[in-house]
């Protein structure tokens, strides 16, 4: 596989956070490998009659605050890249859009317009990505009809918003009710069977703080880590997006890696290779905004006889815990943690959702962590970034890849308890446990509670962590090839789906293939 660099290129800014980058910084520079934050100049305004909307700050608000953005993106002269932009919305009808300079010397254009904003605009030194296109076109949905495929060479497919790859898509685009609901001219299928060249990417469009495992993240496709070659490949489209875990897909036709525009040969090889952070159900070939062709890996390793040592992912999950609404001050949980092996830690994946938890030892046989796990409360912003009417649970998780003899067991502690746990089973079933003692003494110090027929009391507010089935090697690595010999158009474009068994997404962005005559 070529290099994959992971970003989360859709962390707004608001001119009240700019205070707060370095913690933030600190926090992307931990999950990503390059990171973009995202200038929102936008704010909550209030008529006289209490009517709230939202509006634009005035030019010499932007200007201020573009400037000290500036600084900070200009002062941080580490090894982890940055590139600054902003959101333009305009006046709704284009659809929303984040613009991106190459370089730290853009300045802000904020015309009401998508084409106005396109003429002033440099092509192959900035860029201007939709996001959330999915809502209806002129409600700040994308308006394809407009699309300029030299400024907007890719699309934010999933974000904290939900999916907008098409009308039907089996993950929702209904996060902020408000915007939706979901409308078909707007999505990212309905674009492709227009025909318009543009590449797939996934990003947060987080408003609390970068790189929330489960609202998206960007795969970049590079030769090399530096400014002008990781901007030159999300120009030319060598991208994806995933929804979640970092799903690794290589996808070529004739060897042509995603993005490309190439020429139609008398057989044309689709070259499909993933590897996946859980077992991966199956992998859908979607030919100019239709599927094709779905490769089912899912029951096509699952009777294979595993060997004596054995390679294989899980994820451990930690939260859950006291309900907010009725211990309103138990806001988070600190748990530590701690894995050894006989065999081999290959690899380790952190799935966070917020700042604060530390990996203090990661080692061939030894892992250590502080993790924090945190739970809102109706109406606490703060916390819930998906959604802030209904308290929201923030459980952390880790994926760890290992390599170990199959009649060997994991050593686990949390939290000082110690949990010896046979790795033949984890390949069997998921493992789930709750500190029930520590439930047990909260309630009966805080309500004298300690006595009921059943025991949904103590079960409904009990920290608990999650030991996710185990899947060997075999089910999360697939490698897949089929060959087609006539197109549908004179110039088809062909995109990967991929989906894991447990919800998990990876997209393509497409390859164009055009007829040789």
């Amino acid at each position: 596989m070529k290099n994959i660099y992971w970003s989360d290129f859709h962390t707004n800014v608001h001119s009240k956070h700019i205070d707060d980058l370095d913690s933030w910084y600190d926090f992307a520079k931990d999950m990503l490998d390059f990171w973009a934050p995202v200038y929102y100049p936008y704010f909550v305004k209030t008529n006289e009659k209490g009517f709230h909307y939202e509006d634009t700050h005035s030019p010499e608000k932007h200007q201020n605050d573009w400037e000290r953005l500036r600084k900070f993106c200009k002062g941080k002269d580490d090894d982890f890249i940055l590139y600054m932009g902003y959101e333009w919305q305009g006046d709704g009808r284009d659809g929303d859009h984040n613009v991106f300079y190459k370089d730290l010397e853009g300045d802000m254009k904020m015309p009401l317009k998508y084409k106005e904003l396109c003429d002033e605009l440099t092509p192959k030194d900035s860029i201007a990505i939709p996001h959330h296109p999915g809502y209806k076109s002129g409600h700040r949905g994308k308006n394809w009809d407009t699309h300029n495929e030299s400024i907007s060479p890719v699309v934010e497919i999933y974000s904290s918003h939900g999916s907008s790859e098409a009308s039907d898509s089996n993950i929702p685009l209904n996060v902020h009710i408000h915007m939706g609901p979901r409308s078909e001219e707007g999505t990212v299928l309905y674009a492709l069977k227009k025909g318009i060249k543009v590449g797939i990417i996934a990003s947060g469009d987080n408003h609390v703080c970068p790189a929330i495992s489960g609202n998206g993240f960007m795969a970049v496709i590079s030769d090399e880590y530096n400014r002008e070659s990781l901007f030159n490949a999300i120009l030319n489209r060598h991208t994806y997006g995933v929804s979640r875990s970092r799903i690794l897909l290589d996808y070529r036709i004739n060897n042509e890696i995603m993005g490309s525009e190439i020429t139609a040969e008398e057989n044309n090889i689709v070259d499909i290779n993933v590897i996946g952070s859980s077992a991966i159900d199956r992998i859908e070939i979607i030919r100019n905004g239709t599927p094709e062709k779905t490769f089912v890996h899912n029951g096509k390793w699952e009777e294979k006889k595993l060997k004596d040592v054995v390679r294989f992912k899980f994820e451990l999950e930690l939260g859950w815990g006291p309900d907010r609404r009725v211990f309103p001050d138990i806001k988070e949980k600190l748990w530590n943690v701690s894995l050894e092996t006989k065999g081999k830690i290959l690899n380790i994946e952190k799935l966070w959702t917020s700042p604060g938890s530390k990996i203090k030892v990661n080692e061939e046989k030894k892992f250590k962590a502080e993790i924090i796990t945190r739970k809102s409360i109706q109406g606490d912003a703060k916390l819930s970034q998906k959604n802030y009417l209904t308290p929201y649970i923030q459980n952390q998780s880790i994926i760890f890849e290992i390599e170990d003899h199959i009649d060997n067991s994991l050593m686990f502690n949390i939290d000082g308890k110690e949990y010896n746990v046979s790795i033949r089973k984890l390949l069997n079933q998921s493992i789930l446990e709750a500190q029930e003692d520590k439930v047990h003494k909260l309630l009966k110090d805080r309500f004298d509670f300690d006595k009921y027929y059943r025991e949904d009391p103590w079960w409904h507010n009990a920290y608990k962590f999650l030991l996710h089935k185990a899947s060997p090697l075999d089910a999360y690595r697939v490698n897949y090839k089929y060959e087609f010999k006539n197109l549908k158009s004179k110039e088809d474009n062909i995109f990967i789906k991929v989906i894991q068994k447990n919800g998990d997404i990876a997209w393509s962005s497409p390859i164009w293939i055009k007829s040789p005559f």
